[in-house]
């Protein structure tokens, strides 16, 4: 059975018990980790297409270590300047080991609701005491254009302010 699964940005094949490396993941040496971004499942010859990605398959693995690529020397030159720039890089990456690959059953983890802009200046509405100091300058525009207040897309936020108190 193997997989084609998005980690880092970058696609990758593996398959159970295969060591791989890739941009360095922030969770430490020893951790458990799991990627929901299955794009394909091979298994004994059915292959399974996501679109972009399998609802419900899951890869996990374990990070075994921490480490830095080879060197790579960048070399610029730009003939008859006089002109020459020698830089070297050594990418940042994370040694994994794939533990197991679940076509399906996999319970995606809830993503954490983000308050949208509106629904913020809702809550401001609704409270009787507003505090217009902390709020930001795009929340303040957003509630000037609900109050109707004219020409507030040019407006500093201490303007902004000054309108909205009238």
């Amino acid at each position: 059975m193997y997989a084609i699964v998005e980690i880092a940005g970058q696609q990758f094949k593996v398959a159970k018990d295969q060591k791989v490396y890739v941009h360095r993941l922030q969770e430490e040496e020893g951790a458990s980790v799991s990627f929901d971004k299955v794009l394909l499942v091979g298994d004994n010859g059915t292959i399974t297409v996501g679109a972009p990605a399998i609802e419900g398959a899951e890869v996990t693995a374990k990070i075994l270590g921490h480490l830095q690529g080879d060197k790579v020397i960048v070399f610029k030159k730009k003939r008859r300047k006089g002109f020459r720039k020698k830089n070297g890089h050594r990418q940042a990456l994370t040694e994994i080991q794939v533990e197991g690959i679940f076509a399906s059953g996999a319970t995606k983890k809830a993503a954490a609701k983000k308050e949208t802009p509106k629904a913020k200046v809702e809550a401001v509405k609704e409270t009787a005491s507003v505090d217009l100091e902390s709020m930001t300058v795009a929340e303040l525009k957003a509630l000037a254009k609900e109050k109707g207040i004219e020409g507030y897309t040019s407006l500093k936020k201490a303007e902004l302010i000054e309108a909205l108190t009238k």
